[in-house]
């Protein structure tokens, strides 16, 4: 495909999004219909895509309209490049811009979040709230967790450079890389296959390496999912026993082979019972911090989906709370950077419950880290 004919399926994909068509279906359902396109061409379109819905706003402005010719218009101008060389009509380019086109568009500044959203926005962040919606309309950086397990950090460096892999190190967090060059390699590398790294984003590893371990601890990790924060605490502490539970046990369907691949015994609960020295709580969220990477979220979410998850996460919150020993902890962890689900959520659980003190919280936006994330680590008092 020409780089005209990508931009036209782009168009194409985007106005299914836009009519309601989550994203990943949108695309499916266009790479389905298009078996010409080969994988360059599905990660161009892609690319496109999503680099749209990160900026929709300010796209749609300056290219006249909010609609997939609209979007990609303003992805031309805000590149500098010239929109007739590319909508020429010709072949499987885009038709010609139309005289209302040509006179359509302005380059003030437009917030790239929901109206309704921005009062939430700038009440969390504050001076900061420009400038982290900002990075959101940037794509994220890859990063990936050496797991100690497996090997040492120089080894995991050496065996992804040998693979066309480069990455940079964080001076926060040694075991943590950013991949430079290299990104769509990281899955089929001997480095990813033997357990020796794991993709995770640089924020819930420094997370994960702010909580408090010992050799003998009980572990749980109450919404597991996929199972990388169960994973990256046990890269930090041996002898730990580990215990995994989610409410949707499908979701942990790929842990055994993780943790098997990682050299980690993890051990499924359906049902939670007795105490934990640690209990992790990374509870559902808006994923707010994580925008860049899924973008449609940003559009589809709402007032009322945001308070149903509000209410998720006080009712998890009240579940782990019981499951504590006396003088254990509980780390409450999120993907948002909204006040509704992290402070606030964290100062209503402690008016509930007299046992338990905050110890210490952080968030990190991707102004200093990678995703927002939020962490409130709680003692439960002995």
């Amino acid at each position: 495909m020409t780089p005209a004919a990508r931009m036209a399926a782009a168009i194409g994909v985007l106005d299914r999004v836009l009519g309601g068509l989550p994203a990943e279906q949108a695309l499916l359902r266009w790479s389905r219909a298009s078996r010409f396109a080969g994988s360059g061409d599905r990660a161009a379109v892609r690319d496109l895509v999503y680099d749209a819905l990160r900026r929709r706003n300010s796209l749609a402005a300056r290219g006249g309209s909010l609609s997939g010719r609209g979007l990609m218009i303003g992805h031309l101008r805000d590149a500098g490049l010239d929109t007739g060389a590319v909508f020429t009509g010709q072949g499987h380019a885009p038709l010609p811009l139309t005289e209302d086109e040509l006179g359509a568009g302005h380059d003030g500044e437009v917030p790239d979040l929901p109206d309704w959203l921005l009062p939430h926005w700038r009440d969390a962040l504050g001076e900061r709230a420009d400038q982290v919606a900002r990075a959101m309309g940037q794509r994220a950086p890859v990063w990936l967790r050496v797991n100690p397990l497996r090997g040492s950090v120089t080894d995991a460096i050496d065996l992804l450079a040998a693979e066309g892999i480069e990455i940079r190190q964080d001076a926060r967090l040694a075991t943590a890389l950013c991949v430079t060059s290299g990104e769509r390699r990281v899955a089929q590398s001997r480095p990813y296959r033997d357990g020796l790294v794991e993709l995770q984003d640089l924020s819930p590893q420094l997370a994960c390496a702010q909580l408090p371990l010992a050799a003998g601890d009980r572990v749980l990790d109450f919404c597991a999912g996929g199972g990388g924060k169960t994973l990256a605490v046990a890269g930090r502490q041996a002898g730990l026993r580990l215990f995994a539970h989610d409410a949707d046990p499908g979701r942990m369907r790929d842990l055994p082979l993780r943790a098997e691949r990682a050299g980690v015994d993890v051990e499924p609960m359906q049902h939670p019972q007795g105490h934990f020295d640690l209990v992790i709580a990374d509870v559902p969220c808006s994923g707010s911090g994580t925008w860049r990477r899924s973008p449609d979220a940003k559009w589809r979410l709402t007032p009322e989906a945001l308070a149903a998850l509000i209410a998720t996460q006080a009712g998890i919150l009240g579940r782990t709370a019981g499951l504590v020993s006396p003088g254990g902890h509980l780390a409450y962890m999120t993907c948002s950077v909204l006040d509704e689900e992290n402070d606030l959520q964290i100062d209503a659980f402690l008016a509930r419950h007299a046992a338990f003190s905050r110890v210490a919280r952080y968030l990190w936006t991707p102004i200093e880290a990678g995703d927002g994330f939020f962490l409130s680590l709680l003692r439960r008092a002995a």
